[in-house]
């Protein structure tokens, strides 16, 4: 939880606060939860917080009462010592093995594999978020006999949105991009629709995280003479998020890779229209609510924006739109793993 405004950021947040508050409706302990140094947290402090120190490294006094230890990424790097504490079960989340999925260099895939392989060997259950991404477990790696089974994400907690946006206010109807900006969200392919859609503007919010993709998308932009209907924000705040996300004509997420894709849900339970790539969990999460590009030509993009805006409202309504978003729920989320964490300690 050392970055903000990520989907692993909301994750910890809204998994951690449901299961805390299922515990104390039942009147039994609270989940301890492990986190960063103070300094790199935005929560409000907490009783149940635990915070990380230095010192951890070597002992670790929390782990002597400690039954259940929740390992939430398939990359992390804490994970208990179950020589020193026998007793100890751990539950291991993945959300992706995305990397399969991004055109890696064969090593850079390994690598990355090797490292949940290891993960997967100290846990004793595996939590999957999507279908897709236990598929891609069973597949790429040994699970054994530890069971395995799929806990979807909820929706996330997003503030009312007070007075007006901040960051940018458009000046024309807008459609709204959410994630890192890098060539795994392949946000480029959608500027052909600022082109044949001169009343559009397109605004992408998230961490620039690939200075190079921006720039070529930027060039782009340029070339085609759209550059000023295309808006590269970076990090906004929650409370912006929430207006451009009330606001926008459509949510736009052309992404070749996801372990589920929180800005799907986040937009639909808006009832706004939604366009995904066809790839990885997006499907699985979107379902029939969604509009989707089976590739990523300009005209195939043109063509299915203007096919669901034509279909949005009539053949696939907001409520339609509204209850697919209701599906996921972080009270449900936090009722799957609590069971698990039970049958592991039965």
């Amino acid at each position: 939880m050392k970055f903000p405004h990520t989907g692993l950021y909301y994750y910890c947040q809204n998994l951690g606060e449901a299961i805390n508050q299922l515990l104390a409706d039942e009147h039994q302990p609270l989940m301890q939860m492990y986190l960063p140094p103070r300094k790199k947290l935005i929560l409000s402090p907490e009783p149940y917080h635990l915070i990380e120190r230095k010192w951890h490294k070597f002992i670790q006094p929390f782990l002597m009462d400690c039954r259940i230890w929740h390992a939430p990424f398939q990359s992390g790097r804490i994970l208990p010592n179950k020589k020193r504490f026998p007793k100890l079960k751990v539950v291991l989340t993945v959300h992706d093995l995305n990397v399969l999925h991004e055109g890696k260099p064969e090593a850079v895939q390994q690598k990355s594999l090797a490292h949940t392989q290891s993960l997967i060997d100290q846990s004793d259950a595996v939590v999957c978020i999507s279908e897709f991404t236990k598929n891609d477990v069973l597949t790429h790696c040994s699970v054994g006999d530890k069971p395995i089974q799929v806990i979807y994400n909820g929706q996330n907690k997003l503030p009312d949105a007070i007075g007006d946006v901040v960051a940018y206010k458009p000046k024309r109807e807008f459609l709204l991009g959410i994630g890192y900006l890098n060539q795994k969200k392949n946000f480029h392919v959608l500027l052909p629709l600022l082109q044949d859609n001169p009343d559009l503007e397109l605004i992408v919010i998230g961490h620039q995280d690939d200075p190079d993709y921006v720039a070529r998308m930027e060039q782009s932009a340029q070339k085609m003479g759209v550059q000023e209907r295309m808006h590269l924000l970076g990090r906004v705040s929650e409370s912006d998020k929430v207006w451009y996300l009330r606001h926008c004509k459509a949510l736009v997420h052309p992404s070749l890779a996801e372990g589920f894709g929180l800005p799907v849900i986040e937009a639909m339970q808006f009832g706004k229209p939604v366009f995904l790539s066809t790839l990885t969990s997006l499907p699985e999460v979107g379902g029939s609510a969604a509009f989707y590009f089976p590739d990523f030509e300009a005209s195939t993009i043109q063509e299915v924006y203007q096919q669901g805006m034509r279909a949005y409202g009539t053949t696939v309504s907001q409520e339609q739109i509204i209850q697919n978003a209701a599906r996921f729920d972080w009270n449900k989320s936090a009722q799957h793993y609590l069971a698990l964490y039970q049958s592991l300690m039965e």
